[in-house]
This record gives structure tokens, sequence and C-alpha cells, in this order.
């Protein structure tokens, strides 16, 4: 088990960035053979993405079971798409993939949300928790002075 930092933090990262959450859901668990390609193809692209810091790609967050969801920060949406596009990459042929076999036929689910963040358009805080989520990828700073609430951290321009 991840040490825990038992005190308030609050992470900061340089610039702009953007939160890309994705997910997929089981919608007919007996059909292993449709859902399991789309479920064993995340992490391919991931360890991919890590490989190649010039991606854009700066870390993951991952949360498991049968509808599981990853929260992924790249540093543009320019890199993001760049990725998905990429024929060369582990994305376009897994996209295609699904699309031939899946589609819209109701056997997997799959979603995702892209946000764009400015530079401090963001708020974070992390208390008894090991490094996790924009603390993974930004500077864990403690929780001090003027960011003792979410308001001073939203403004503060950590």
């Amino acid at each position: 088990m991840a040490r825990t930092i038992n005190q308030r933090m609050t992470a900061k990262i340089e610039g702009d960035f953007v939160v890309f959450i994705i997910g997929m859901r089981i919608n007919r668990f007996w059909k292993f053979h449709k859902w399991l390609p789309v479920a064993m193809a995340m992490p391919k692209m991931l360890e991919e993405l890590s490989k190649k810091p010039e991606s854009g790609f700066l870390g993951v967050q991952s949360a498991g079971g049968l509808s599981p969801v990853m929260v992924q920060y790249w540093r543009s949406f320019e890199h993001l798409e760049a990725y998905a596009k990429d024929r060369d990459g582990l994305h376009y042929p897994a996209w295609r993939e699904f699309n031939k076999k899946i589609k819209s036929n109701g056997d997997v689910g799959i979603w995702h949300e892209t946000y764009k963040v400015k530079a401090g358009d963001y708020e974070c805080i992390y208390n008894n928790m090991p490094i996790y989520g924009l603390g993974k990828i930004g500077e864990l700073i403690p929780v001090s002075g003027k960011r003792e609430t979410a308001a001073e951290r939203i403004s503060a321009q950590v």
C-alpha cells in the first residue's frame, strides 16, 4: 500500500493543461470476447504514452471495477488529439477495431469527457492520501496561508 501524506496538500502545475476522463461499461458481462479486448487496450496505450514525453501525456489516475474510469492529464488538447489520430500509435487501430466489432451493438459502452483547464483555474486538496490525481503530475505543496479554502486555492494561482 502506498504511503499516505498525513497533512492537507494541494497541487500546482505550470501552464494550461487538459483533463481527459475516459471509461468503459460492461453491458453484457458474459460476452468476454467483446469487452476484454477493450479493457486490455488501455494499459498498452498508457505504457506507450509513458515512454513518449513528447506526446504531451502527463499522467493518469485510475479507478477500477466493472466500469473502470481513468482520469488522464495532457499538456494540451492538440497533444491529445494528435495521439488519437496517430495511425502509428496504439489508439487508432484499437478505435477502428472497436467500431468494426462493437460499434453500437450495446455489448460494451465507452465514453470520454475532455476539459481544457487554464493556468490557475483549478483547485484540489488531498489529506491522508498517497500521491494522487493532479498531485501525481504537478508539484504537491502544503495547504497554508492563502490556500486554506477552495476559493483561495483556485484564485491563488498556485
